[in-house]
């Protein structure tokens, strides 16, 4: 494959993509007159209604962008699926610059994973967030795919965490059949992730220095748009490593 700075190197002009269909008209990023403009290619709508959604907010507060350009300080990172229906800031209900973000197929955390730990270690140590929130949710595609027969190809690397998961818990999910038994795998996987997430050099440290967050483990479902805590690993002054407090 010749080299981006060779004189072979090509240009690739990408094709509109068919799936890409004009959103619906907004009442409230909506351009002013939409009917002046040349038609534009479907990528380009993004651009356009990235330009209504920001006219809408300097009109609502001029100093908006001015304000969050200058700070980033927030007290939660969310580690999530990447599924497009569980965005962490929609859900939760917070505005941009409040939610550290850090999503991968099925919301899994692994400590040969430098992307996912270096935000954390960022996080922690830089951010000095009090909460580390990892929310799974029902209905994931990562976590169904898991349980399936057929080989997928490399991603398959990737669903092997979460077939661990299904090794430590099989007496439970054998007990269980079709949507019953991913509903509780999507469970158990967010109880195994926070405790990666616990066990991280990361977080000991932070906790042995009487510092650190409390880790939440969260499920989202789609079907209804509510979260529910799984359960909550946290420092304690006396145990300041590992604290478990399930149900909650």
């Amino acid at each position: 494959m010749p080299r981006p700075g060779s004189s072979k190197a090509q240009t690739r002009v990408e094709q509109p993509h068919t799936a890409l269909r004009k959103p619906e008209p907004a009442t409230e990023w909506q351009p002013d007159d939409p009917t002046d403009e040349e038609p534009l290619p479907e990528i380009g709508l993004l651009f356009a209604a990235n330009r209504a959604w920001a006219k809408h907010l300097k009109e609502t507060d001029p100093d908006y962008f001015k304000n969050l350009a200058k700070q980033q300080k927030p007290e939660i990172l969310w580690i999530g699926c990447a599924d497009s229906r569980v965005p962490a800031n929609q859900i939760i209900n917070l505005p941009p610059g409040k939610v550290f973000v850090h999503r991968n197929i099925a919301n899994v955390v692994v400590h040969s994973d430098l992307n996912c730990l270096s935000v954390l270690q960022y996080a922690v140590e830089v951010l000095a967030v009090r909460h580390v929130i990892l929310c799974g949710h029902y209905g994931c595609g990562g976590i169904r795919e898991s349980l399936a027969k057929p080989e997928h190809g490399l991603i398959d690397n990737w669903l092997n965490h979460i077939r661990n998961v299904q090794r430590l818990h099989c007496a439970e999910l054998d007990s269980l059949e079709g949507e019953a038994r991913v509903r509780r795998l999507c469970e158990l996987n967010v109880i195994e992730q926070i405790s990666n997430v616990a066990n991280t050099t990361i977080v000991r440290d932070a906790w042995a220095a009487g510092v650190g967050p409390d880790i939440h483990g969260w499920i989202y479902s789609i079907d209804d748009g509510l979260l529910r805590s799984l359960c909550v690993w946290a420092r304690d002054d006396d145990a300041p490593f590992i604290v478990h407090k399930a149900g909650l």
